[in-house]
């Protein structure tokens, strides 16, 4: 992973610089641009995985960047005032901290880009990102029964998961209904801090899981309460994203 640091002041700079050293020393560091110009022309002809970006620069605002070269990467925007925010995140960015901010801070930034694009097949595209930002969650689902309506709420859910096509809910009353959603669609509308993908056909609520087990062939192997109808294992590669969510390690 490697990223550049655009920042004109010289203190905010070394300060930032050693915290990601001191956070992310497997990181690469490529750059500083104290500039919106020389931004630009590094941008043109170098690409880097992680940008974090001061907003007022010596010769101008930030987002006079985006206006002249296409910047696909994800962005930690760093500055003193809190005006630009909404703005800020039109521009593919992960977290904006406000100046002056802490360890802690960034290192929940750092997380946050790590949980959502640090992946094998992730390519850095401005309109999946947007829709990932903005999709809204869900705290309710609404359920049909015959001619009748009602809603469960989303804290009352113990598990979903998927069953010859068809997608259930299953609360901690151990009741289920069929919903009219992929899991990939609601993972993308499920608070991460309380739901994760433990496996391909489940979405488990960290509060269901009642015991968790190593098994053969590296896996761990999950016990739900309400239980689940059908057995549930995490993969190997899963594992570490799956105990970090445990150990509430998130965005």
């Amino acid at each position: 992973m490697n990223y550049l640091i655009v920042e004109d002041e010289r203190f905010a700079y070394e300060e930032l610089k050693r915290m990601m050293t001191q956070l992310r020393p497997h990181y690469q560091f490529e750059k500083r641009t104290k500039t919106v110009i020389d931004t630009i022309e590094f941008l043109k002809f170098n690409t880097v995985d992680l940008i974090l970006m001061d907003i007022r620069l010596a010769d101008g605002n930030c987002f006079e960047i985006f206006n002249h070269v296409e910047v696909t990467t994800p962005v930690i925007f760093t500055t003193a005032y809190d005006e630009h925010a909404i703005k800020a995140f039109k521009f593919n960015s992960i977290d904006y901290l406000l100046k002056p901010f802490d360890e802690k801070e960034l290192e929940s930034a750092l997380a946050k880009f790590e949980n959502i694009f640090h992946s094998n097949s992730y390519k850095p595209v401005s309109k999946d990102f947007e829709q990932i930002l903005f999709t809204k969650l869900k705290n309710r689902f609404l359920i049909s029964k015959g001619e009748n309506y009602h809603y469960i709420e989303t804290q009352d859910i113990a598990h979903f998961y998927s069953e010859d096509g068809v997608v259930f809910l299953h609360t901690f009353e151990n009741k289920r209904h069929i919903i009219n959603y992929t899991l990939d669609q609601l993972e993308q509308q499920l608070d991460n801090g309380l739901f994760f993908r433990v496996s391909r056909n489940c979405i488990g609520n960290v509060k269901a899981i009642e015991n968790v087990a190593k098994y053969f062939n590296s896996r761990l192997q999950l016990t739900f309460s309400p239980p689940c109808p059908h057995e549930v294992l995490v993969s190997r590669v899963r594992i570490p994203d799956f105990l970090k969510w445990m150990d509430g390690v998130l965005e």
